[in-house]
Protein backbone atom coordinates (compact mmCIF):
# COMPACT_ATOMS: atom_id res chain seq x y z
CA UNK A 1 0.00 0.00 0.00
CA UNK A 2 2.89 2.24 0.84
CA UNK A 3 4.36 1.27 -2.65
CA UNK A 4 1.15 3.14 -4.58
CA UNK A 5 1.24 6.27 -2.11
CA UNK A 6 4.84 7.19 -2.52
CA UNK A 7 4.48 6.62 -6.13
CA UNK A 8 1.52 8.68 -6.27
CA UNK A 9 3.31 11.36 -4.31
CA UNK A 10 6.52 10.79 -6.61
CA UNK A 11 4.50 10.77 -10.03
CA UNK A 12 2.17 14.11 -8.80
CA UNK A 13 4.11 16.28 -6.25
CA UNK A 14 7.73 14.87 -7.13
CA UNK A 15 8.41 14.62 -3.16
CA UNK A 16 11.78 14.23 -2.77
CA UNK A 17 12.58 10.52 -1.64
CA UNK A 18 9.20 9.34 -2.53
CA UNK A 19 11.35 7.73 -5.39
CA UNK A 20 12.95 5.30 -3.35
CA UNK A 21 9.89 3.12 -3.06
CA UNK A 22 10.55 2.21 -6.78
CA UNK A 23 13.60 0.62 -5.85
CA UNK A 24 13.45 -3.40 -5.16
CA UNK A 25 16.43 -3.01 -2.72
CA UNK A 26 14.90 -0.86 -0.71
CA UNK A 27 11.49 -1.79 -0.39
CA UNK A 28 13.44 -5.11 0.26
CA UNK A 29 15.46 -3.46 2.95
CA UNK A 30 12.47 -2.27 4.97
CA UNK A 31 10.60 -5.19 4.85
CA UNK A 32 13.04 -6.90 6.47
CA UNK A 33 13.03 -4.46 9.12
CA UNK A 34 9.58 -4.05 9.54
CA UNK A 35 8.80 -7.78 9.56
CA UNK A 36 12.19 -8.11 12.10
CA UNK A 37 10.30 -4.72 14.50
CA UNK A 38 6.55 -6.16 14.33
CA UNK A 39 7.74 -10.09 15.46
CA UNK A 40 10.12 -8.50 17.99
CA UNK A 41 7.50 -6.58 19.54
CA UNK A 42 4.02 -8.23 18.57
CA UNK A 43 6.06 -11.09 19.47
CA UNK A 44 6.51 -10.57 22.88
CA UNK A 45 2.65 -9.49 23.48
CA UNK A 46 1.16 -12.61 21.53
CA UNK A 47 3.54 -15.08 24.11
CA UNK A 48 2.15 -13.51 27.02
CA UNK A 49 -1.63 -14.27 25.74
CA UNK A 50 -0.63 -17.35 24.86
CA UNK A 51 0.73 -17.86 28.19
CA UNK A 52 -2.45 -15.97 29.78
CA UNK A 53 -4.24 -18.00 28.15
CA UNK A 54 -2.47 -21.47 29.19
CA UNK A 55 -2.28 -22.44 25.56
CA UNK A 56 1.36 -24.64 26.36
CA UNK A 57 2.05 -27.35 24.50
CA UNK A 58 1.10 -30.36 25.71
CA UNK A 59 4.77 -32.65 25.14
CA UNK A 60 4.67 -36.77 25.13
CA UNK A 61 7.11 -38.96 27.21
CA UNK A 62 9.81 -39.76 24.46
CA UNK A 63 12.64 -40.21 27.47
CA UNK A 64 14.65 -37.20 26.22
CA UNK A 65 16.62 -35.16 28.06
CA UNK A 66 15.11 -31.73 28.94
CA UNK A 67 11.05 -32.53 27.79
CA UNK A 68 9.48 -32.56 30.73
CA UNK A 69 11.03 -28.60 31.58
CA UNK A 70 9.04 -27.83 28.01
CA UNK A 71 5.47 -28.67 28.99
CA UNK A 72 3.54 -25.54 28.83
CA UNK A 73 5.70 -23.43 26.69
CA UNK A 74 3.10 -21.59 24.90
CA UNK A 75 2.39 -23.26 21.50
CA UNK A 76 0.79 -21.75 18.06
CA UNK A 77 3.55 -19.45 18.00
CA UNK A 78 3.50 -19.61 13.97
CA UNK A 79 1.14 -16.52 14.11
CA UNK A 80 3.77 -14.62 14.88
CA UNK A 81 5.59 -15.23 11.58
CA UNK A 82 3.15 -15.07 9.67
CA UNK A 83 1.47 -11.77 10.63
CA UNK A 84 5.46 -10.61 10.22
CA UNK A 85 5.77 -12.04 7.16
CA UNK A 86 1.87 -10.10 5.34
CA UNK A 87 2.01 -6.93 7.58
CA UNK A 88 5.29 -6.03 5.23
CA UNK A 89 4.19 -7.48 2.21
CA UNK A 90 1.15 -5.44 2.14
CA UNK A 91 2.87 -2.08 2.74
CA UNK A 92 6.03 -2.65 0.70
CA UNK A 93 5.17 -4.92 -2.59
CA UNK A 94 2.99 -4.40 -5.71
CA UNK A 95 -0.17 -5.79 -4.60
CA UNK A 96 -0.86 -6.53 -8.01
CA UNK A 97 1.68 -8.79 -8.66
CA UNK A 98 0.77 -11.92 -9.44
CA UNK A 99 3.37 -14.15 -7.52
CA UNK A 100 2.67 -11.53 -4.28
CA UNK A 101 -1.12 -12.83 -5.00
CA UNK A 102 -0.13 -16.29 -4.93
CA UNK A 103 2.02 -16.52 -1.96
CA UNK A 104 -0.38 -14.05 -0.05
CA UNK A 105 -2.81 -16.95 -0.46
CA UNK A 106 -0.68 -19.57 0.23
CA UNK A 107 0.49 -17.91 3.29
CA UNK A 108 -2.98 -17.85 4.94
CA UNK A 109 -3.82 -21.15 3.29
CA UNK A 110 -1.42 -23.29 4.74
CA UNK A 111 -1.66 -21.43 8.02
CA UNK A 112 -4.89 -22.18 8.23
CA UNK A 113 -4.65 -25.70 8.03
CA UNK A 114 -1.57 -25.45 10.92
CA UNK A 115 -3.80 -23.43 12.72
CA UNK A 116 -6.36 -25.66 12.68
CA UNK A 117 -4.48 -28.64 14.12
CA UNK A 118 -3.00 -26.56 16.73
CA UNK A 119 -6.41 -25.28 17.95
CA UNK A 120 -7.73 -29.15 17.91
CA UNK A 121 -4.31 -30.38 20.12
CA UNK A 122 -4.87 -27.27 22.46
CA UNK A 123 -8.25 -26.82 22.87
CA UNK A 124 -9.83 -29.86 22.01
CA UNK A 125 -6.54 -31.75 23.80
CA UNK A 126 -6.26 -34.05 20.95
CA UNK A 127 -2.90 -34.39 20.73
CA UNK A 128 -3.23 -36.47 17.45
CA UNK A 129 -4.63 -33.10 15.75
CA UNK A 130 -5.97 -32.58 12.69
CA UNK A 131 -6.59 -36.14 11.12
CA UNK A 132 -3.95 -36.40 8.48
CA UNK A 133 -6.31 -36.70 5.54
CA UNK A 134 -7.43 -33.94 5.98
CA UNK A 135 -3.65 -32.15 5.76
CA UNK A 136 -2.65 -33.47 2.70
CA UNK A 137 -6.25 -32.74 1.27
CA UNK A 138 -5.54 -29.15 2.36
CA UNK A 139 -1.59 -29.22 0.67
CA UNK A 140 -3.40 -30.87 -2.23
CA UNK A 141 -5.64 -27.96 -2.56
CA UNK A 142 -2.86 -25.43 -2.36
CA UNK A 143 -1.16 -27.30 -4.68
CA UNK A 144 -4.10 -27.44 -7.52
CA UNK A 145 -4.28 -23.15 -6.53
CA UNK A 146 -0.71 -22.69 -6.92
CA UNK A 147 0.51 -24.80 -10.52
CA UNK A 148 -3.43 -23.36 -12.11
CA UNK A 149 -2.68 -19.68 -11.34
CA UNK A 150 1.32 -20.51 -12.65
CA UNK A 151 0.15 -22.23 -15.80
CA UNK A 152 -3.20 -20.45 -16.39
CA UNK A 153 -2.21 -16.83 -16.00
CA UNK A 154 -1.15 -15.23 -18.80
CA UNK A 155 1.26 -12.82 -16.08
CA UNK A 156 3.69 -15.56 -15.60
CA UNK A 157 5.55 -16.04 -18.29
CA UNK A 158 9.78 -16.44 -19.12
CA UNK A 159 12.36 -15.08 -21.43
CA UNK A 160 14.63 -17.85 -23.39
CA UNK A 161 17.85 -16.53 -24.64
CA UNK A 162 17.82 -16.04 -28.29
CA UNK A 163 21.52 -15.87 -30.19
CA UNK A 164 23.42 -12.32 -29.80
CA UNK A 165 22.00 -10.89 -33.64
CA UNK A 166 18.46 -11.52 -32.18
CA UNK A 167 19.15 -9.67 -28.69
CA UNK A 168 19.11 -5.87 -27.81
CA UNK A 169 20.96 -3.32 -26.23
CA UNK A 170 20.56 -1.83 -22.92
CA UNK A 171 23.08 0.52 -22.21
CA UNK A 172 26.40 -1.00 -23.00
CA UNK A 173 25.38 -4.30 -22.97
CA UNK A 174 23.60 -6.53 -25.33
CA UNK A 175 20.89 -8.60 -23.76
CA UNK A 176 20.00 -11.70 -25.48
CA UNK A 177 16.46 -12.68 -24.10
CA UNK A 178 13.94 -13.08 -26.78
CA UNK A 179 9.62 -12.32 -26.36
CA UNK A 180 7.99 -13.30 -23.23
CA UNK A 181 6.29 -16.85 -23.33
CA UNK A 182 4.56 -18.98 -21.25
CA UNK A 183 6.49 -21.99 -20.06
CA UNK A 184 7.09 -24.59 -17.65
CA UNK A 185 10.78 -24.87 -17.87
CA UNK A 186 12.26 -25.04 -14.60
CA UNK A 187 15.95 -25.37 -13.51
CA UNK A 188 18.09 -29.18 -13.44
CA UNK A 189 21.05 -28.10 -10.73
CA UNK A 190 24.71 -29.15 -11.87
CA UNK A 191 23.89 -29.70 -15.15
CA UNK A 192 25.06 -27.78 -18.43
CA UNK A 193 21.93 -27.46 -20.36
CA UNK A 194 19.80 -27.14 -17.44
CA UNK A 195 16.20 -26.39 -18.41
CA UNK A 196 13.78 -29.10 -18.10
CA UNK A 197 10.30 -29.33 -19.00
CA UNK A 198 7.74 -31.27 -17.44
CA UNK A 199 6.40 -32.43 -20.35
CA UNK A 200 9.54 -34.60 -21.30
CA UNK A 201 8.42 -36.97 -18.66
CA UNK A 202 5.72 -37.94 -21.39
CA UNK A 203 8.36 -39.93 -23.08
CA UNK A 204 5.89 -42.66 -24.97
CA UNK A 205 3.81 -39.43 -26.37
CA UNK A 206 4.72 -37.27 -29.41
CA UNK A 207 5.97 -33.32 -29.44
CA UNK A 208 2.15 -32.53 -29.34
CA UNK A 209 0.69 -35.57 -26.98
CA UNK A 210 3.23 -33.88 -24.41
CA UNK A 211 2.42 -29.76 -24.79
CA UNK A 212 -1.65 -31.11 -24.67
CA UNK A 213 -0.82 -33.11 -21.44
CA UNK A 214 2.40 -31.43 -19.86
CA UNK A 215 0.01 -29.46 -17.49
CA UNK A 216 -1.38 -32.70 -15.48
CA UNK A 217 2.31 -33.70 -14.90
CA UNK A 218 2.91 -30.23 -13.92
CA UNK A 219 0.28 -29.71 -11.57
CA UNK A 220 1.09 -33.28 -9.56
CA UNK A 221 4.86 -32.17 -9.29
CA UNK A 222 3.97 -28.99 -7.53
CA UNK A 223 1.42 -30.88 -5.57
CA UNK A 224 4.02 -33.16 -4.82
CA UNK A 225 6.39 -30.52 -3.52
CA UNK A 226 4.47 -28.72 -1.76
CA UNK A 227 3.27 -31.63 0.39
CA UNK A 228 6.78 -33.50 1.24
CA UNK A 229 8.68 -29.37 1.65
CA UNK A 230 5.58 -28.70 3.98
CA UNK A 231 5.80 -32.08 6.03
CA UNK A 232 9.43 -31.99 5.96
CA UNK A 233 9.63 -29.09 7.80
CA UNK A 234 6.83 -29.94 10.25
CA UNK A 235 8.79 -33.33 11.17
CA UNK A 236 12.17 -30.77 11.24
CA UNK A 237 10.08 -28.83 14.33
CA UNK A 238 11.16 -30.64 17.10
CA UNK A 239 13.61 -29.18 19.11
CA UNK A 240 14.19 -25.37 19.56
CA UNK A 241 15.47 -23.17 16.97
CA UNK A 242 15.91 -25.83 14.09
CA UNK A 243 12.77 -25.18 11.88
CA UNK A 244 13.25 -21.69 12.07
CA UNK A 245 16.63 -21.45 12.15
CA UNK A 246 17.29 -23.56 9.05
CA UNK A 247 14.41 -22.28 7.00
CA UNK A 248 16.50 -18.44 7.40
CA UNK A 249 18.94 -19.86 5.34
CA UNK A 250 16.90 -21.75 3.07
CA UNK A 251 14.59 -18.49 2.10
CA UNK A 252 17.42 -16.20 1.87
CA UNK A 253 19.12 -18.69 -0.83
CA UNK A 254 15.53 -18.34 -2.66
CA UNK A 255 15.45 -14.40 -2.43
CA UNK A 256 18.85 -14.40 -4.10
CA UNK A 257 17.57 -16.52 -6.97
CA UNK A 258 14.24 -14.74 -7.30
CA UNK A 259 16.01 -11.19 -7.71
CA UNK A 260 18.87 -12.72 -9.93
CA UNK A 261 15.90 -14.03 -12.18
CA UNK A 262 14.25 -10.80 -12.08
CA UNK A 263 16.93 -8.85 -13.29
CA UNK A 264 17.34 -9.02 -16.78
CA UNK A 265 20.96 -8.05 -16.79
CA UNK A 266 21.71 -10.50 -14.30
CA UNK A 267 19.65 -13.42 -15.92
CA UNK A 268 21.87 -12.67 -18.91
CA UNK A 269 25.14 -12.38 -17.53
CA UNK A 270 24.30 -15.96 -15.60
CA UNK A 271 23.09 -17.42 -18.39
CA UNK A 272 19.78 -18.62 -16.73
CA UNK A 273 15.69 -18.03 -17.97
CA UNK A 274 14.87 -14.41 -16.90
CA UNK A 275 11.65 -14.44 -15.10
CA UNK A 276 9.49 -11.48 -15.48
CA UNK A 277 8.01 -9.74 -12.35
CA UNK A 278 10.40 -12.37 -10.07
CA UNK A 279 11.70 -8.86 -8.28
CA UNK A 280 8.31 -9.01 -6.13
CA UNK A 281 9.36 -12.50 -4.81
CA UNK A 282 12.28 -10.85 -3.07
CA UNK A 283 10.32 -8.37 -1.05
CA UNK A 284 8.18 -11.57 0.37
CA UNK A 285 11.21 -12.94 0.67
CA UNK A 286 12.51 -10.66 2.83
CA UNK A 287 9.87 -10.09 5.18
CA UNK A 288 9.51 -13.86 5.70
CA UNK A 289 13.23 -13.74 6.55
CA UNK A 290 12.28 -10.84 9.02
CA UNK A 291 9.53 -12.76 10.71
CA UNK A 292 11.52 -15.89 11.10
CA UNK A 293 14.59 -13.95 12.51
CA UNK A 294 12.39 -12.55 15.03
CA UNK A 295 10.10 -15.72 16.15
CA UNK A 296 13.78 -17.16 16.68
CA UNK A 297 14.53 -14.88 18.90
CA UNK A 298 12.24 -16.42 21.37
CA UNK A 299 12.65 -19.47 19.98
CA UNK A 300 15.62 -20.47 20.40
CA UNK A 301 17.15 -22.68 23.41
CA UNK A 302 15.29 -22.42 25.90
CA UNK A 303 12.31 -21.38 23.79
CA UNK A 304 9.72 -18.93 25.18
CA UNK A 305 7.01 -20.11 22.21
CA UNK A 306 6.72 -22.73 19.73
CA UNK A 307 5.40 -22.20 16.58
CA UNK A 308 3.32 -25.53 16.07
CA UNK A 309 1.65 -26.92 12.91
CA UNK A 310 0.45 -23.11 12.15
CA UNK A 311 4.13 -21.76 12.06
CA UNK A 312 6.20 -25.13 10.42
CA UNK A 313 3.42 -26.32 7.86
CA UNK A 314 3.17 -22.21 6.38
CA UNK A 315 7.43 -22.39 6.40
CA UNK A 316 7.75 -24.96 4.84
CA UNK A 317 4.68 -24.59 1.91
CA UNK A 318 5.57 -21.44 0.96
CA UNK A 319 9.68 -22.14 0.49
CA UNK A 320 8.08 -24.68 -2.03
CA UNK A 321 5.96 -22.01 -3.59
CA UNK A 322 8.77 -19.83 -3.67
CA UNK A 323 11.16 -22.56 -5.02
CA UNK A 324 8.19 -23.60 -7.88
CA UNK A 325 8.16 -19.44 -8.70
CA UNK A 326 11.20 -18.94 -9.37
CA UNK A 327 12.03 -22.33 -11.07
CA UNK A 328 14.25 -23.98 -8.70
CA UNK A 329 12.14 -26.72 -7.42
CA UNK A 330 14.51 -29.49 -8.31
CA UNK A 331 17.25 -28.07 -6.11
CA UNK A 332 15.12 -28.22 -3.43
CA UNK A 333 16.55 -32.07 -1.81
CA UNK A 334 19.48 -29.71 -1.60
CA UNK A 335 18.50 -26.69 -0.45
CA UNK A 336 16.03 -27.93 2.28
CA UNK A 337 18.59 -31.20 2.81
CA UNK A 338 18.11 -31.13 6.48
CA UNK A 339 14.19 -31.43 5.90
CA UNK A 340 14.91 -33.97 3.49
CA UNK A 341 17.28 -35.67 6.08
CA UNK A 342 14.63 -35.48 8.71
CA UNK A 343 12.17 -36.70 6.79
CA UNK A 344 13.92 -39.54 4.93
CA UNK A 345 14.85 -40.87 8.63
CA UNK A 346 11.06 -40.95 9.68
CA UNK A 347 10.65 -43.09 6.49
CA UNK A 348 13.24 -45.75 6.98
CA UNK A 349 12.81 -45.85 10.58
CA UNK A 350 9.48 -46.79 9.76
CA UNK A 351 9.68 -48.89 6.78
CA UNK A 352 12.83 -51.11 8.42
CA UNK A 353 10.94 -51.62 11.17
CA UNK A 354 7.73 -52.89 9.45
CA UNK A 355 9.91 -55.21 7.33
CA UNK A 356 12.04 -57.09 10.29
CA UNK A 357 8.95 -57.54 12.14
CA UNK A 358 7.53 -58.81 9.31
CA UNK A 359 10.56 -60.99 8.55
CA UNK A 360 11.34 -61.82 12.04
CA UNK A 361 8.43 -61.34 14.34
CA UNK A 362 10.40 -58.32 15.84
CA UNK A 363 10.64 -54.62 14.60
CA UNK A 364 14.23 -53.17 14.52
CA UNK A 365 15.14 -49.89 13.96
CA UNK A 366 17.86 -47.89 12.09
CA UNK A 367 18.02 -44.92 14.54
CA UNK A 368 17.75 -44.93 18.26
CA UNK A 369 14.79 -42.44 17.76
CA UNK A 370 13.02 -40.66 14.58
CA UNK A 371 13.62 -38.04 12.93
CA UNK A 372 16.97 -37.60 13.00
CA UNK A 373 17.62 -34.71 15.63
CA UNK A 374 16.14 -36.92 18.09
CA UNK A 375 18.31 -39.95 17.78
CA UNK A 376 21.29 -37.44 18.25
CA UNK A 377 19.48 -36.15 21.33
CA UNK A 378 19.22 -39.93 22.45
CA UNK A 379 23.55 -40.26 21.58
CA UNK A 380 23.61 -37.54 24.35
CA UNK A 381 24.00 -34.53 22.16
CA UNK A 382 22.61 -31.13 23.57
CA UNK A 383 19.68 -29.67 21.52
CA UNK A 384 21.63 -26.45 21.06
CA UNK A 385 24.49 -28.04 19.49
CA UNK A 386 22.54 -30.22 17.52
CA UNK A 387 20.75 -27.16 16.24
CA UNK A 388 23.89 -25.21 15.52
CA UNK A 389 25.32 -27.86 13.35
CA UNK A 390 22.68 -28.92 11.27
CA UNK A 391 22.25 -24.70 10.65
CA UNK A 392 26.20 -24.81 9.59
CA UNK A 393 25.48 -28.16 7.36
CA UNK A 394 22.29 -25.80 6.01
CA UNK A 395 24.58 -22.59 5.47
CA UNK A 396 26.94 -25.71 3.38
CA UNK A 397 24.20 -26.54 1.24
CA UNK A 398 22.62 -23.25 0.03
CA UNK A 399 26.34 -22.25 -0.91
CA UNK A 400 26.50 -25.18 -2.64
CA UNK A 401 22.61 -24.20 -4.87
CA UNK A 402 23.87 -20.55 -4.87
CA UNK A 403 27.21 -21.71 -6.49
CA UNK A 404 25.11 -23.59 -9.11
CA UNK A 405 24.41 -20.23 -11.17
CA UNK A 406 27.86 -20.95 -12.60
CA UNK A 407 29.17 -24.14 -12.04
CA UNK A 408 27.15 -25.48 -15.00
Amino acid sequence: MLYYLFDFLDKQFNIPGSGMFQYTSFRAGMAVLTALLIALFFGKKIINYLRREQLGETVRDLGLVGEKEKQGTPTMGGVIIILATIIPVLLFAKLNNIYIIILLVSTVWLGAIGFIDDYIKVFRKNKEGLKGKFKVLGQVGLGLFVGAMIYFSPDVTVKHQVPVEQGKVIGNQIIKFGQEEKSLDTTVPFLKNNEFNYGKLLFWMDESGKLKYEWIVYLLAVIFIITAVSNGANLTDGIDGLAAGSSVIIVAALALFAFVSGNIIFADYLNIVFIPRTEEVVIFCTAFIGGLIGFLWYNTYPAQVFMGDTGSLTIGGLIAVIAIIVRKELMLPVLCGIFFAESLSVMLQVSYFKYTKKKSGEGRRIFLMSPLHHHYQKEGYHESKIVNRMVIIGFILAVACVITLKMR
